[in-house]
C-alpha cells in the first residue's frame, strides 16, 4: 500500500488530501481546497496522479479544506463514489455550492477589471455545474459500520467531534494475506464542546495520519472564552459598536447564535440586533436542525428548556445581497455574522470595508485564520489591510477567542490518539504549521515512545 499526501502537509494547514494505492484499488481520503495566499492557492488543482481511475473518494467532513477540489475530480470526467456519512453528504452540497457561487462573483469582477486593462477573461477554478454532477456521486454511510469501498477496501466512519457529520476514517485493506489498517484523523474536534457529540478513537491502527493544526498548545478552556465573549458583547453594546464576526457558516455559527441565545436567556446582555449576514449559515442552521441526533446531551436539554427562537426574536436572517447591504445603515449597537471564516472572501470583506477604520468597531475573530488571509493579518496587528483593491485603516478593536476552536488542542489530540497508541501504528503528522506538527511529535515520543514523522506536500509513505 502506498498513501501520497496531495495537501495539508510540509506545514500547510489546508488542502488535506491522501491518494492511496493497493494492489487492488486507487481510492482518496478528502481532496480539500488550498486556502490562504495566491501562492498557496495556486495549488488548487487536480494532481496528475489522479487524472487516471479512481474506484472511490472517502470524505471525513464537509469544509472546504478538505471537499474544495472535489469538483475538479467531477470536471475532469471522473465518475466514482464518493462516500460520506448522510449530514456530511448535506453539509458538503451547501459548502461546495456556496464555493461555485463565491467563484463566479469574484471571477466576474476579476474580469472586468482584466476587460479594462485589454487583458483575456479567466474562468473560475470550476463551475457549479461541476459541483452538481459531484453532488450526483455523493452516497451515505453509517457511524460504526464496515463499509466495502473498494475491491480489497472496507471503511469505517468514526464520530470526531469537529463539525456536525464529521468522522475519522479507518480504512482496512486485505493485501498479500494481510490485513492492513490506516487511520485517517480527519479534524478533531475539542472534548465537551457545545452542541456535537465528542470523538470516538478506534483502537487499532498499523498507521495514523493524524491533524495537528493545534499541537503545541491547549485552547482557553471554554468557560474563560465565554465569559470574555460576554464581556466583549457588553462593552460594545455599551459604546454602541458594531460587532463584526467573521464566522464559519457552519459550526461556528450555530455555536455562536446558541451563545447569544444563553446569553439573552439568562439576562446576561438586554436583547439587541443581531443579524445572521450569511445565506450558507442560514441553510447550515436548517441542516442542522435535521440531524438532532448528532447533538450532545447538553444541547438537548437546552433546547428541552424552551425554543430558541423565543430568545432570539431580535435575530435578522440576511439572505439576499440587498439585505445585507441594508445592515449598512444599522446603528450600533448590533452584532453581525458573516462569511468567509478565513475572512478569504464573501460579505464580511464588505463589513470590514465599512467598519474598519471605526475606532468603536469590535471585530472578534473566532476561529483559525490562515497564513497570508486578512484575518490572520487582522489577527497579527495589521495597521491597515486591502480589500477590493482599496487601502483600509484598522482602527477597530481586534479581539482573538480561540476557545471557540472546533480543532482539538495539544491535551485532546493526545487524548485521542493515546486510544490508539498500544497497538503500535505508525505515526504521520499532518494538517498543522510545522511548529505545532515538531511539538506534537515531541509529546508523542515522550508519552508513548513513539516517532512521528512529517511529510511534505507529495511526499508518499509505503506500509
Amino acid at each position: 500500500m502506498q498513501i501520497t499526501i496531495l495537501g495539508a502537509a510540509g506545514g500547510e494547514v489546508t488542502g488535506s488530501a491522501y491518494y492511496v494505492q493497493t494492489k487492488q484499488a486507487n481510492v482518496l481520503v478528502d481532496c480539500g481546497m488550498f486556502q490562504g495566499g495566491k501562492k498557496v492557492e495556486a495549488l488548487n488543482h487536480v494532481p496528475i496522479s489522479l487524472k487516471q481511475k479512481l474506484d472511490a473518494v472517502l470524505v471525513t467532513h464537509g469544509h472546504l479544506d478538505h471537499t474544495g477540489r472535489l469538483p475538479l475530480l467531477a470536471k475532469q470526467g471522473l465518475r466514482m463514489p464518493v462516500f460520506a456519512t448522510p449530514a456530511t453528504i448535506e453539509m458538503t452540497a451547501l459548502i461546495l455550492r456556496d464555493s461555485a457561487r463565491i467563484q463566479a462573483a469574484d471571477n466576474e469582477r476579476r474580469n472586468r477589471k482584466r476587460e479594462r486593462a485589454g487583458e483575456p477573461p479567466e474562468e473560475p477554478l470550476y463551475s457549479a455545474e461541476d459541483v452538481e454532477h459531484l453532488i450526483q456521486l455523493l452516497q451515505p454511510v453509517p457511524y460504526q459500520e464496515p463499509v466495502t469501498v473498494a475491491p480489497g477496501l472496507q471503511a469505517v466512519w468514526a464520530e470526531s467531534g469537529h463539525m456536525l457529520g464529521s468522522a475519522s476514517i479507518q480504512l482496512i485493506a486485505e493485501e498479500d494475506g494481510r490485513t492492513k489498517r490506516v487511520v485517517f484523523s480527519g479534524d478533531l474536534g475539542p472534548k465537551e464542546a457545545p452542541i456535537l457529540r465528542d470523538f470516538e478513537p478506534f483502537r487499532e491502527a498499523d498507521m495514523v495520519f493524524l491533524e495537528s493544526t493545534y499541537g503545541d498548545h491547549d485552547h482557553r478552556p471554554f468557560t474563560e472564552t465565554v465569559d470574555e465573549f460576554v464581556s466583549i458583547i457588553k462593552d460594545a453594546v455599551e459604546k454602541r459598536g458594531k460587532i463584526l464576526v467573521p464566522t464559519f457558516a457552519v459550526g461556528r455559527a450555530q455555536l455562536l447564535t446558541c451563545l447569544l441565545a444563553e446569553m439573552f436567556r439568562r439576562k446576561q446582555v438586554r436583547p439587541f440586533p443581531l443579524f445572521l449576514d450569511s445565506p450558507m449559515a442560514i441553510e447550515a442552521s436548517n441542516i442542522y436542525a435535521r440531524h438532532r441526533e448528532l447533538f450532545d446531551d447538553a444541547m438537548r436539554k437546552f433546547l428541552a428548556e424552551g425554543p430558541m427562537g423565543d430568545d432570539l426574536k431580535t435575530l435578522t436572517l440576511s439572505v439576499t445581497a440587498d439585505d445585507s447591504r441594508k445592515i449598512n445603515d444599522q446603528p450600533g449597537p448590533c452584532l453581525i455574522m458573516a462569511g468567509a471564516g478565513m475572512c478569504t472572501a464573501g460579505r464580511i470583506l464588505h463589513h470590514f470595508k465599512q467598519n474598519l477604520w471605526r475606532p468603536e468597531t469590535h471585530v472578534v475573530i473566532v476561529g483559525y485564520q490562515s497564513h497570508e488571509s486578512l484575518g490572520r493579518r487582522l489577527v497579527e496587528g495589521a495597521k491597515d489591510v486591502s480589500i477590493f483593491g482599496e487601502k483600509i485603516a484598522v482602527k477597530a478593536q481586534v479581539h482573538t477567542l480561540g476557545g471557540f476552536s472546533a480543532h482539538a488542542g495539544q491535551k485532546d489530540l493526545l487524548a485521542w490518539f493515546g486510544v490508539i497508541a498500544p497497538s503500535k501504528p505508525r505515526v504521520i503528522l499532518t494538517h498543522g504549521e510545522n511548529g505545532p506538527r515538531r511539538e506534537l511529535a515531541k509529546q508523542i515520543a515522550q508519552r508513548f515512545g513513539l516517532p512521528s514523522e512529517l511529510p511534505d506536500l507529495q511526499e508518499s509513505v509505503e506500509l
